[in-house]
């Protein structure tokens, strides 16, 4: 029993000892892929897609130097050996062949004998010389062998030419023709012995090499499941260190889009450009979240200290809501302002010219609606931002949509409301020709008549039927009209900005919509509006 006992005590004492050296390598394992990670975290983009591709490499360059191993070894080393059986086989047919040819000519001698029996000695010295005669290549029995024939037949040589040029009424004539007939056959005897000699040493060199031939391939398997498992987990790190974070980007993208600005903060442990623009990303949420608050307390601040005089600034808090207005559709981009920068000066030390120029249109877009606060501003800037925006929507529609200009004006001096033009163009894109599947024009016309500035902007597509143009104008009549922010907005702004100042619209039923803006013509020299060159 107490045997037993201590047999049982020393199988569990065995037991916990295997189990704490499994632990311990899964904890080295573990260890070994932390760092791993970290090292991998620390690489930039490039050098990750890099260390990527050179692993690719070494995958693919494995498969062909083995590729090529195998088809070098085989080739060299079995075509040595069909050649020497080939030689081999060479020697005992021409030795055949002369033999023939020789008791031919003995029997009944012609010319025609003769010089085929000439032609056939040529055949068998070139072959007697040809046989392989390196002893460490050869070995011992194939070199001994080798050598007799040699030897046997320079002596054969001899005979056959002294017995060829003698004549047959000699007295040992006949005694020394039988004995080139028995070195013949002694030659053939020898050919047979040595082909018989290389097969058995081919069929032994085969039998050495069929180890190394099933062994390699297995090395070069277990290699490539090394380096594929190595490419699995360099994928994984990439989706993990490169995907994941764009994937979350994209997430509080879309909730900052919903005016959800206080999400948490978007986590990775990248150290390279993804890192940065992370970090960067969640500063700008931050800061454009606090600016919005502090906005709408603003607002409510000004709210309760000017609701007695309520009724007496009605239009100037009319202008104060729709400047907010503009400033909340402004905020909601502002995080993408920075962003786009970056994102820019990447495609230009990328060489994406195409990429880089839609990118600073988009960029020439959000700094002119964030950083302008002028209620007025040169033509010039109105209309380089509406460039802009349609280079952005050819970029997009391609051929579909077309746009044409004509300005009677000098657009350096003229100066119109500002943000009017390009939501204008933006109503007439998406509900005239966006979707008219063979798309349309916009066409912008500024002409100056009798003191006024009058813009239209008009395009040639869906258009609407009477009834609903009039509900249209119906609604821009009313304080709290239902028309959307931009076309409103402007209606609103140009009655309350511009005593004299009308806003028209005109449509028809798949013929086109045109809005008509007339305004008192100004110009820089009356007024204090800074104007900048418009121009891509």
């Amino acid at each position: 029993m107490q045997k037993k006992g201590s047999q049982r005590r020393i199988s569990v004492c065995g037991l916990a000892d295997q189990t704490a050296k499994w632990r311990k390598k899964q904890d080295g394992t573990n260890s070994l892929k932390k760092r791993i990670k970290k090292w991998w975290q620390e690489l930039t983009i490039q050098k990750k897609i890099a260390v990527f591709t050179g692993m690719v490499c070494v995958t693919i360059l494995l498969s062909v130097v083995f590729n090529v191993w195998v088809v070098r070894f085989s080739l060299t080393d079995f075509n040595g050996i069909l050649q020497d059986n080939a030689k081999c086989s060479e020697l005992i047919q021409a030795l055949e062949q002369e033999s023939t040819l020789f008791e031919s000519y003995m029997r009944n001698p012609d010319t025609e004998k003769k010089e085929a029996l000439e032609r056939s000695m040529k055949r068998t010295k070139h072959a007697v010389y040809d046989l392989p005669f390196q002893y460490r290549r050869i070995g011992e029995l194939r070199y001994a062998k080798t050598w007799s024939i040699r030897s046997s037949y320079e002596v054969y040589c001899t005979k056959r030419d002294a017995i060829l040029s003698m004549e047959d009424n000699v007295t040992d004539y006949v005694s020394r023709l039988y004995e080139v007939y028995d070195m013949q056959d002694y030659l053939k005897d020898y050919a047979g012995t040595l082909m018989n000699y290389t097969i058995e040493e081919g069929d032994v060199s085969y039998q050495k090499k069929v180890p190394t031939l099933i062994s390699v391939p297995l090395v070069v398997i277990f290699a490539g499941i090394l380096l594929l498992f190595g490419i699995a987990e360099m994928a994984a790190l990439m989706k993990e260190t490169i995907m994941a974070p764009i994937f979350k980007l994209v997430h509080a993208s879309q909730k900052i889009a919903a005016n959800d600005f206080f999400i948490r903060d978007v986590e990775v442990d990248n150290k390279d450009e993804l890192g940065e623009l992370v970090r960067a990303f969640n500063k700008m949420k931050y800061a454009t979240g606090e600016y919005i608050q502090a906005l709408e307390e603003k607002r409510k601040t000004l709210d309760l200290l000017h609701e007695e005089e309520l009724e007496k600034l009605e239009t100037e808090k009319r202008l104060e809501m729709t400047k907010l207005e503009l400033l909340k559709s402004q905020i909601n981009p502002h995080f993408l302002f920075n962003t786009l920068n970056v994102i820019g000066g990447m495609a230009s030390l990328e060489e994406a010219e195409t990429t880089e120029k839609m990118i600073r249109a988009l960029s020439a877009l959000f700094r002119y609606n964030l950083k302008n606060q002028d209620t007025e501003v040169c033509l010039s800037q109105e209309l380089k931002i509406m460039e802009d925006y349609m280079y952005l929507q050819q970029m997009r529609f391609g051929d579909r949509i077309t746009y044409r200009k004509d300005c009677s004006v000098d657009a350096d001096k003229v100066i119109v409301p500002a943000f009017t033009f390009q939501p204008l163009v933006e109503n007439a894109i998406i509900h005239g020709l966006s979707k008219k599947e063979e798309g349309g024009t916009v066409r912008v016309h500024i002409w100056q008549k009798d003191g006024f500035t009058f813009i239209t902007i008009g395009d040639n597509g869906l258009g609407m039927d009477e009834a609903a143009l009039m509900h249209l104008r119906g609604e821009l009549e009313k304080e709290d009209g239902k028309t959307g922010i931009g076309l409103g907005n402007i209606f609103r702004r140009i009655r309350a900005m511009y005593q004299d100042g009308n806003v028209e619209i005109y449509s028809k039923k798949d013929v086109g919509t045109v809005v008509k803006i007339q305004i008192r013509h100004k110009e820089v020299g009356e007024h204090d509006v800074p104007c900048v060159g418009g121009g891509r």
